[in-house]
């Protein structure tokens, strides 16, 4: 199954895919996709009820209008780093013996086609094509890595931007380079596991202004999602909702000889394959002082 949120910030409504392929609005069925209404039974039940009971429901045209992200706004956003072969090579560092993880502020979560916004004095925005793991069941201390994907609620395409210069030039921690508003656009789906596939076998692409930047395999990943899940499960409690970045592909600007890093103007386009495609127009970050 297919889900999404459609209407403008702050105001979607949880939709699916039903039969045919029409976007429906569920809305009657669940509030929001939160909590419970991830929970993988839950999924399984409400998919089977949308193939009996679809076309009483109201059709949504997605052309029209917004999609926002695919999961509500809140939860925690966690990113993987260094977790392709590829990439780690790239920045001439050492594969990890343990997962490297930071944080990610929850306003950084936007829609996939919404702008993103350049900060002030962003001088280095680079692109990370991802794919997402959204929880969609409580987890902690899991007694092993098979026991995860029974708490995944399902796959999305993210993009995990980051502003290199707080990232590396201004000491402590990676959250600071992360946080900038409209840094983790995700959507437009979230798929089930059952039918994203293999998410060891998803390819994933990056283009910026129709130029391809990033070509890579989830097969590459040193820390398979099953073990992403397990692992963080074993120091924090996970709760449906939450979102987990698994790691990026060579091809960033950071790693390429002329840094194209991200300008106002430039469009970015981040797909993983079967989950669906973004599409970033970049501009200026406004400073709330000016808006007034």
């Amino acid at each position: 199954m297919r889900l999404l949120r459609i209407g403008p910030p702050g105001g979607e409504r949880p939709c699916a895919v039903g039969p045919g392929g029409v976007v429906r609005d569920v809305s009657a069925w669940v509030p929001d996709w939160t909590g419970t209404a991830l929970d993988p039974d839950a999924l399984r039940e409400l998919a089977a009820r949308l193939t009996r009971e679809a076309a009483g429901l109201p059709a949504v045209d997605p052309a029209a209008e917004r999609i926002g992200p695919p999961v509500r706004p809140g939860g925690h956003l966690l990113s993987i780093g260094l977790n392709y072969r590829a990439h780690a090579a790239e920045a001439g560092m050492a594969l990890p013996t343990e997962p490297v993880v930071s944080s990610k502020a929850p306003s950084t979560l936007v829609g996939p086609h919404d702008d993103l916004l350049i900060p002030p004095g962003g001088e280095k925005t680079d692109w990370e094509v991802e794919l997402a793991v959204v929880i969609g069941r409580r987890a902690q201390y899991l007694p092993d890595r098979a026991a995860a994907r029974a708490h995944i609620a399902g796959f999305a395409t993210a993009d995990d931007v980051s502003e290199r210069s707080w990232l590396l030039e201004r000491g402590g921690q990676w959250v600071k380079g992360k946080s900038f508003e409209s840094f983790s656009p995700l959507g437009p789906f979230l798929v089930t596991p059952d039918e994203a596939g293999d998410p060891q076998r998803l390819r994933l692409t990056c283009r910026v202004n129709g130029r391809l930047m990033q070509d890579g395999s989830t097969a590459d990943m040193v820390f398979g999602v099953d073990r992403l899940v397990w692992y963080l499960s074993q120091f924090m409690v996970l709760h449906p909702g939450d979102v987990v970045l698994t790691g990026t592909p060579g091809g960033v600007a950071l790693g390429r000889p002329d840094q194209p890093f991200l300008r106002p103007g430039d469009v970015v386009e981040a797909e993983v394959a079967g989950l669906g495609a973004h599409r970033q127009r970049c501009r200026a970050a406004v400073p709330a002082e000016s808006r007034r």
